[in-house]
């Protein structure tokens, strides 16, 4: 764990201590099997919605905790160093509820807010398709409005909770125009025509389900739209810009550990008639671990904070993502590394954090989209300016 942490009030140390707590006696005793087994825990995220873990970033009218993201993102981080397919998961649920939450009715938030933010619903975010993962203004997927309702036909590629969720957040094109002609929609999972194909076998995240999902002829009323008809890629993008954060703070979860993995490996193992940590060769290598997930943590706060300043924070939440999960890959690899060959068996958790750190680089936007995302707005020179508590 890190060794400080400079949270903004008690309340907020209060909480990671929660999570502390829950994350030893809940999760830890759980996850190699899990992970092993590929089963999908659905009972934690109903604990975790219970402690009121899930709602941490949403506003406490709509039953959330009415935290700062500063504070949300260190509690995934503290869920992640345990078992990051749960950490992953409550991301993926906050990018499922965010469009509801920001961009919904008052009537819509009230009826459906509070049990997706209390654990009750469980959320799945269905933006990707086979052929349209980075370029999401290139789906297929259709909505037609008929009478008092849209019929939704098409798939959506990616799912994370595909098949185990209770709600789907969906974008699908409601007119030909590129990036004004897609609508979102929150569909219950048990809709006619809404199924999920079988998991995808993935190198890593084993306990989190992954599918494609399948919309045929899905009828879902025109009160679940959320926002305005042809507002879906903005909303996409905006809950992306979330979302990466998310992913960012998992990232440095996953990576711390590992590296407490590895040091406490490295105190215990001796060669040469001394613990290997006091062999500099090795010790250089944990030292830039620890370096690596520091400068990844502090990136990941600072868009944080800029986001709970209400600042603009989409260059900031993609530096975040591209660092944070660069450096996870790293520091998982040069973990393995540290243990050896017991770092390459199952014996050891090295090993799976160093394959759930690959899809972090993949996921909410390839880190080659960050880089495409960040050079962009230098060339708009975004940034450029000194804003100081949003004002130049």
């Amino acid at each position: 764990m890190p060794a400080t942490r400079a949270l903004p009030t008690e309340e907020a140390v209060e909480l990671i201590q929660l999570t502390r707590t829950l994350a030893v006696k809940e999760l830890a005793p759980r996850v190699a099997d899990a992970e092993a087994e590929a089963a999908f825990p659905r009972d934690v995220f109903r604990t975790l919605g219970r402690s009121g873990l899930l709602g941490l970033p949403f506003a406490e009218e709509d039953g959330g905790a009415g935290q700062p993201y500063e504070v949300y993102l260190q509690v995934l981080e503290e869920v992640a160093a345990v078992w990051s397919s749960v950490a992953v998961g409550m991301s993926v649920h906050a990018l499922s509820c965010f469009p509801l939450a920001r961009f919904g009715t008052a009537e819509q938030r009230r009826r459906w807010l509070p049990d997706m933010l209390a654990g009750e619903l469980l959320g799945a975010y269905c933006l990707s398709e086979p052929h349209a993962g980075s370029d999401p203004a290139a789906m297929l997927t259709r909505a037609v409005r008929d009478g008092d309702d849209y019929v939704l036909n098409g798939a959506k590629a990616w799912t994370t909770h595909g098949g185990y969720a209770d709600f789907y957040t969906v974008m699908a094109r409601t007119s030909d125009d590129r990036t004004h002609g897609i609508s979102c929609f929150l569909v219950p999972a048990d809709t006619p025509g809404l199924s999920a194909d079988p998991p995808e076998r993935k190198m890593g995240l084993t306990g989190s389900a992954t599918a494609t999902m399948r919309l045929d002829d899905v009828r879902v009323p025109a009160e679940r739209l959320i926002g305005e008809e042809g507002q879906g890629l903005k909303i996409a993008l905006a809950s992306l810009d979330h979302g990466r954060l998310g992913i960012a703070a998992v990232a440095c979860g996953l990576a711390q550990g590992a590296l407490d993995h590895a040091v406490r490996y490295a105190r215990e193992r001796e060669t040469f008639g001394k613990p290997i940590i006091e062999h500099q060769g090795l010790a250089f290598v944990l030292a830039d671990m620890g370096a690596a997930i520091e400068s990844a943590r502090a990136t990941a706060l600072a868009a944080a904070r800029l986001k709970d300043l209400g600042l603009p924070f989409t260059r900031e939440a993609s530096i975040a993502k591209l660092v944070a999960t660069d450096n996870a890959m790293k520091v998982t690899t040069d973990a393995v590394q540290v243990l050896g060959g017991y770092g390459y068996t199952r014996d050891f958790p090295v090993e799976r954090y160093m394959r759930e750190a690959k899809v972090m680089q993949i996921f909410e936007g390839t880190n080659q989209i960050q880089r495409m995302i960040i050079s962009r707005a230098l060339d708009r020179n975004e940034g450029g300016v000194l804003t100081v508590l949003g004002k130049e």
